[in-house]
Formats: C-alpha cells, structure tokens, sequence
C-alpha cells in the first residue's frame, strides 16, 4: 500500500470555485480509481488560489488478476455471430467452452484479465480528470486555443505533481509534464521545490510559505482577526462568508487592522459593511462607548441611526494580507485605507444625493420600472399593496392593540427557536385609532418601494428596503409615528424565507402582508402559478411569509374576504381602461350582472356600477370584465376590444383563483407545518370539511385533533369512525344525520349546527329509492370488500327530512339507547364549543362517544332483518358520523 500525491498548478482560481473544484476533484479520481477496480476509502483535497492538490491513501501497488465470463451465441449459431463474439472478448475460438444454459449448449468465453500497475492506471486517469474537469468559467490560452479541442482550464495550468509513493507518476496534459516539483509564495519564497512523497508534500510547501489546508487558513483568519480586534478594544463582527473567501485568496494569510475617516461613519453602518465586504473582502468592528481610547488610533465609533439592531460601528477595519510585510503591515493597511476611503466617499455621495429628494418625490419613478408585462408598473403594485395594506387595518384583521403569538403557540417551525423575541404583552400602538393605523399603513405601503430608484440601491441592490427605512427615518414621514413607518419600509420584504425574522408591528405586518398577498394574487390570477421545480416568480416563498405572518401574529384573516376585496381593488385601479371596453354586439350576446352562469360581483364592483352617469353605456362593460378571458376568447370578442394587457388580469375567473390559491396554501402550511411536527393528514381532515380558509382556527382545529388522536382513545375513536363509515358506504346509505338532541323515538326539531356536514345533494339517477338489502348479520364482515360500490351522495333530499321526523316504533336496545342519549349530548355541546372556537372542548364531546360506540358495535347488529330497526340504526351511524364531521373529515386521518 502506498500514497498518491496530485496537485494541478495554475494561476489564481477564483475563491467562490475552490470548494466546488475540490469536490470535483475527488468525484473524478474516485470515477477513474472505481473503473480499474481499485478501492480509495481515504481521499484528501486541498486548494489555494494557485493549486488543487488531492492525496488518496493506501494505493495498492497493482491491481490483482481477475478472471471474467462472457455469455456467447448458442451451439449451432452462425460463424458469423461467433466470431463477432471473439472480437469483441479479444478471445480465439479454440478458447470457447460450451455451457447447458437452461437445456441448450451455450458458448461462452472465459477472460484472463492480469493485474496492472497502479501507476499505469494512474498516468491514464490523470489527462482524463483534467479533460472532464467541470469549471463554472474556463478559458483557452496560448497557440492551440485558436482550436476548439484545446484544453480548458479555469486559469492556465502551468504544472503537475503526481507521486505513488516516492515515484513520479508520468503522464503529460495539454504539453505540461508530470514531476516532483512545485512552486512556494508568490513572494515570500523564490526557486522550486521538490516533493519526495504524499507524506511531506504539505511540510515542505509550510516551508515554502504556502499553507495547502484551505481549512488551517480558515481558523487563522477567524482567529487572528478576533485577536487584531480584541488588542484595539473593538469586537469583530463575525462574518464566515468572509472569513472563507479570504482563506481562498490567500495561502500565507496575515489579518491587519486599519482605520478610516470617523466622518465616514454619519453613512448607514450596512452600507459602511457591505461596502467594506463586497467591494474589499474586509471585515468591520462594533465597540462600546466606554473601550474606546483618544482620537486616531482607537477613536470612540461613532453612534449610527438605530436600525435592525444595529451596534456602535468603529472606525476600523481588518484587511487579510498574503504576506508577513518587514514593516508589520504598515504599508499594506495604508494602501487599503486609501482604497477603502474612496468607496466610501462614493457610498457617501450616494447618500447625501439621495436625501435631497424625498421619497414620495422618489417613488414618481416607480413607474419607469415594470413589474410584470400583464401586471403593470411597480406603481401599479405599489398602489395595489397600499389599498390592500389600508383594507386589512380597515377590517380589523391588524389592529393596533397587535398581539403577536408565542412562536410554539403558532406551530410555525420557522419561528420554534429559543431565540425567538418574545413579547412584553404591552400593545405597540396603545392609543392609536383604527383609521390612524390605516392611514399609516398606506403611507408606509406608498414608499415601501421608493427606495428602488435611489443611488444607493443602484449600487448595493442588497439594501433594498433597508435604505427606504433610513430615508425615511431622516425625513420624519409619519410624524409622532416615524420609526414604525421606518421599520414598516425597511421590513416589508421580511420574512424572506424560512427561518427569517416575522414582523410584529402592526404597521409592518399589514404592508408586509399586504405585498405579499397582492404578489400571489396577481400572478395567479394571469396563470403564472409555480410548475414543478420552476418558480421564477418566487410565490412558495411568498406563500410562506403569508402563513408565517397570520400565524405568527394570529391574524383572522378570511382567504376569500382577502382575494375579494383585492379584485375590487383591481377592478377600481383599471376602470378606465374598462371602461373603453367594448363588445362587438353582432357577436356577443348580452349578458347582466344577475347571471347565474356566473360568479356574482363583489360589493366593489356593485359600487363601481352604481356610481356611473346615467348616459354611460359601459355596466355590461364592467361585468364582461369579470368572466374569464379565455371566454371572450371563444366567443370572438376581442377583436374590438382595447384592453391593455395591464388589465386582463381582471378578468380571471373569481372562482378558479381563489380555488387555486386556497390549494396552493394548503399545500405550503403542510411543508411548513411538517418541521413543528403537525400531521399533513389533519390538515387535510380539516380543510376537507370545506369554508374554512382562516389559517388561524385551522391550526387550532388541527393542533386538539392532533392531541386528541394520538391518544389510546381517540385511535379507538377514530377506528369506530371508520367503522361506521365502512358500514354507510357499504349499504349505499344517505349522509343526512338524525336530529340533533332528539334522535329515534325523541323527536324535536333539527338544529342548524347538526346538519351541516355534508349536506344532502340531490337524488342520484338511478339509485334505488328501498334500502339495499346484503342479509349480512355482522356489521364487520363486508368492511374490507373490495367490491364495494361508489358511496351514494346523492340521497333525496326530502326523504331524508322524511326519516328524520319519524319516531321509532320499536323498543331500543340498551346501547342503543345509550348511543342516542350520548349523541343527544354530544352533538349541541361539540358545535356550542366549536362555534367558541374551543376545539378541545369539542374533541372532549365527541370523546364521550367512544365508549358507547363500542358498546353498540359489540351489542347491536345493524342489519337486522327488520327494516324499521335497520334502517334507523344505519341512520344512528350516520348522525354519529356527521357528529364526528363537525371537528374534521376523520376519512382523511391515517391510522
């Protein structure tokens, strides 16, 4: 056994590639070590900005023989066929043997592969990997790059070490031959040196002034720039991004700390950062008042406007040299100051601009930029978010009183850490009325934006946002109220994605909200729903922030109430170019706004209709806006038309994007509820029973489903449950429940909450209106059936009501008695505690079932040959079913 040593010279390789090329690397040599059957359990790959180098351990010396078989033709094949066969297994045809395969002679031919040479495989591998190699970039170089089949290589590749132990491995790469020798620092070491084996290779290049573990350089970089820091009075911010690309830049790192301007630091600290970061790969300091020393070296930071949680900012900096300088960095850090400085007076500049407009001077340019061809300007979204951010504060679904939730109350996985903020139980805007609230809302939603047009956010896109909120801060918008109309502009945007921060002011979370509804929304309603893996508008992302923020602030908000009210808005923004909307008459019928054939307006529209002059022809107009485009399509009347395509978004059908919005959100919450442990099947239980769309209840509803199913009795329950369900299926029997509170032989009249699920459709065609006869005794034996026949939804309507009112003319048994009694009790107390939206209450009611469910099970036999006592148990079944319905669709829970 035996090391290999390979290291592939070239000129500086980009810090952001090293870490792919390094997986690279050894996904090649492991392809080419795999195909000559050599096993390589210990492989390791290094990189600096001028080599990738890969040690794989205990190499054998050769390859052991082997010895293969090759199936042939059969006897009596043509010559032909078994000759092909020996050409292609390099074997002669006296070398056959003839096999019985399954009772007929087979030829086949028996392969002596010898052993080989591991560093004959190895010279061979070595071109292959650098042919395969797979850069994000590459490049040609020298004469042969005029040719297409010349070599590409990130930078150009100026040498190769490849040892097997103390042998050179030779091989040759685009005219570049293979030795023992490599090159130190750039600077700190002159000449070449020679490796003597895999063992020695990272000593003698340590040497050399190169450190080959792009790991060791790592903590070096970490740990002296803290030390740097620390020797200052100032505390680093840490920053592993940063430390990772300086370890790709360097191979000898040397941290140094220098100074800027104090007068630099009047710029937004994030600005100061990313200037710092981006453009110089340095890191930036945060000190206390009370460590810093006297002017220049160790001046005290400078306070910055507060936002985000932002520190006190020094005036410092750390720079990573590749060199130990002989001046001790002097030099070297005055070098970067001055570069430093000249970023920063652009990053000034920018800032000082910027502030001599306001933002609403700002946000005019908004209508330069387009947010989507169907869908308008950034204007036209920006209008759309303020009336959508006023309308939640105006229906009360954020309020000022705003009291966010304990994140594990909200189930929300992105917010279940221990680090979440929590709360004082103080409202934030005590004192402030609703239409104040509104006001502010739509204020902050009409700048929230403004920011993208500004000099800054040119430069740093990454500040968007966060620079509108320091605008906006300096120029005082929203008066007594600046900092939350601040905080409102710099957060709009969050939560970005999972794991991010979740607003909680009430003026952040209605423009935040309100942006990201008006996002789903509007891409909906043009058919741009995400498809697979592709989302090129990012709406799972913005699904999620829409849950995470009803969740996390226990919003009350109605999905339906929302895409309503924000069609109406849509509507009223493009009523001008509705109203030139016109039909050709000789091709379209007339049709009125109390069509049945489709979904009726909304209050808004209905506004819109009635405010018009009394000449203006255009309510059929508005009203052909409504239905779906692909209709005026069919009916060939767009050929008049002039609609801009900023407004056929309206035209969506209501029905069919709140359909597929509602499924869409459905299916976010489960990805996002499966990290808090919440069962996908409750969620379904739940959102099965139909109207329900407030995310809120749902996951209360689900959170005591949960509680109560995972319990001993409420899989009893659940298993009774699905037993009279089978049972119902099985006799093709009606849904509609026996009254509530009265049941067999009681009476009385049928509240309105015991009905309610499901509702009885009209009679199917066909069925039968007598109750189908099995003559099965046992409720249990024809459950499993897989004959079964389609469950029969469709039960008349009357002849329910019918069987409902009638008394029992019978005597019960005892349980079933019990049952009718328990069910009496059970029903009005579940929707009693579901309408106080206690719905552990509810699960605590229907509790009290299992034990005489069981008991009727075990003691009553349903298909008794009276139809009288068949037909009002199998009816008892079904009101126990619709009692369980009015908790979740215990059909869809698993177990």
């Amino acid at each position: 056994m035996t090391d290999f040593l390979l290291e592939l010279r070239s000129e500086e390789i980009p810090a952001r590639m090293q870490a792919g090329a390094r997986a690279e690397l050894e996904k090649l040599l492991r392809r080419e070590l795999d195909a000559a059957g050599i096993a390589a359990n210990d492989i390791t790959v290094w990189s600096t900005p001028r080599r990738l180098a890969l040690i794989a351990r205990r190499l054998p010396q050769a390859t052991e023989a082997v010895s293969e078989e090759a199936k042939g033709p059969p006897e009596g094949a043509p010559d032909q066929a078994i000759e092909g066969f020996c050409r292609k297994n390099g074997v002669t045809r006296d070398q056959l043997t003839l096999r019985e395969v399954k009772g007929r002679n087979t030829w086949f031919a028996v392969i002596e592969k010898p052993g080989r040479a591991t560093a004959d495989l190895l010279a061979r591998a070595i071109p292959a990997i650098v042919r395969d190699f797979s850069w994000p970039k590459s490049m040609r170089w020298g004469a042969a790059s005029i040719g297409t089949e010349s070599l590409r290589w990130v930078r150009p590749l100026s040498g190769v070490v490849a040892l097997l132990g103390d042998e050179v491995v030779q091989c040759e790469v685009h005219g570049v031959t293979s030795g023992a020798v490599t090159l130190g620092h750039r600077f700190h070491h002159s000449g070449d040196i020679t490796i003597g084996n895999a063992g020695d290779y990272a000593m003698k290049l340590r040497a050399g002034h190169v450190i080959v573990d792009h790991e060791e350089r790592a903590a070096l970089i970490r740990k002296g720039a803290a030390q740097v820091a620390a020797e200052a009075g100032l505390t680093l911010v840490e920053d592993e991004g940063l430390v990772v690309e300086n370890a790709g830049l360097t191979e000898w790192p040397v941290p140094l700390l220098g100074r800027f301007e104090e007068d630099f630091l009047s710029v937004p600290p994030e600005v100061i950062q990313l200037t710092a970061r981006v453009n110089q790969k340095y890191f930036v300091c945060t000190a206390a008042p009370a460590q810093a020393g006297a002017s220049g070296e160790g001046a005290p930071p400078t306070e910055v406007p507060a936002a985000a949680g932002t520190q006190l900012l020094a005036n410092a900096f750390i720079c990573t040299a590749n060199i130990a300088a002989e001046d001790g960095g002097a030099a070297i850090v005055d070098g970067n100051r001055k570069v430093l400085a000249a970023r920063l007076s652009d990053a000034r500049f920018f800032w000082d601009v910027d502030r001599k407009k306001t933002l609403a001077q700002h946000a005019e340019g908004l209508d330069r930029i387009t947010f989507h061809e169907k869908l308008g300007s950034v204007a036209d979204k920006v209008e759309r978010v303020a009336k959508l951010a006023r309308w939640l504060v105006e229906e009360g679904i954020v309020t000022p009183d705003l009291q966010p939730r304990h994140p594990r109350a909200g189930g929300d996985p992105a917010l279940s850490s221990s680090a979440a903020p929590e709360t004082s139980g103080t409202p934030a805007f005590a004192g402030v009325t609703r239409e104040e609230l509104a006001d502010l809302a739509e204020q902050a939603a009409r700048l929230a934006k403004a920011d993208l047009v500004t000099e800054m956010v040119g430069e740093f896109p990454e500040l968007q946002g966060l620079m509108g909120g320091y605008y906006a801060r300096a120029e005082g918008v929203g008066g007594e109220h600046n900092d939350a109309v601040a905080d409102a502009i710099r957060d709009h945007y969050k939560p970005v994605g999972q794991g991010d921060d979740v607003p909680t002011e009430p003026v952040t979370v209605a423009v935040s909200l309100a942006d990201k509804l008006d996002t789903v929304f509007s891409f909906f309603g043009i058919d741009k729903a995400p498809t697979g893996s592709k989302d090129p508008y990012a709406l799972r992302r913005a699904a999620i922030a829409v849950l995470s923020l009803i969740i996390r602030n226990g919003l009350r908000l109605s999905l339906e109430r929302a895409l309503d009210a924000y069609h109406g808005l849509a509507l009223a923004e493009q009523r001008p170019a509705i109203s030139h909307f016109r039909l050709s008459s000789a091709k379209v019928e007339t049709w009125t706004p109390d069509d049945d054939r489709y979904p009726p307006v909304n209050e808004l529209t209905y506004q819109i209709l009635a405010d018009r002059d009394e000449d203006e022809a255009y309510e059929p107009v508005v009203w052909h806006a409504l239905l779906p485009y692909r209709e005026f399509e069919e009916r060939g009347a767009l050929g008049d038309a002039e609609l801009s395509d900023s407004a056929l978004f309206v035209t969506k059908d209501f029905v069919s994007v709140f359909e597929s919005v509602a499924d869409f959100l459905a299916d976010r919450l489960k990805v996002q509820q499966r990290e808090a442990g919440v069962r996908h099947d409750l969620i379904d239980a739940v959102f099965a029973l139909g109207g329900e769309d407030d995310l809120v209840r749902l996951l209360a509803r689900v959170k005591a489903l949960q509680n109560y199913v995972e319990t001993a009795e409420g899989a009893n329950l659940l298993a009774a449950y699905k037993r009279a369900a089978n049972i119902l299926k099985k006799e093709d029997w009606s849904s509609s429940p026996l009254p509530a509170g009265g049941g067999p032989g009681v009476g009385g009249p049928t509240p309105e909450a015991s009905n309610t699920h499901p509702q009885p459709l009209p009679f199917r065609e066909g069925a039968s209106e007598e109750i189908a006869e099995t003559g099965e005794e046992d409720p249990l034996a024809l459950v499993d059936d897989p004959d079964m026949k389609t469950v029969n939804d469709a039960i008349l309507a009357a002849r329910n009501a019918d069987r409902s009112a009638k008394t029992l003319s019978y005597t019960p048994e005892a349980a079933e008695k019990d049952l009718i009694e328990a069910l009496a009790a059970a029903e009005p107390a579940a929707a009693s505690a579901i309408v106080a939206e206690d719905f552990e209450g509810a699960m605590a009611a229907l509790a009290s079932l299992r034990a005489p469910i069981d008991r009727f099970f075990e003691e009553v036999t349903v298909n008794d040959e009276d139809r009288e006592k068949r037909a009002s148990r199998l009816d008892l079944l079904a009101r126990f079913r619709a009692a369980v319905h009015t908790v979740a669709d215990f059909a869809r829970v698993e177990g």
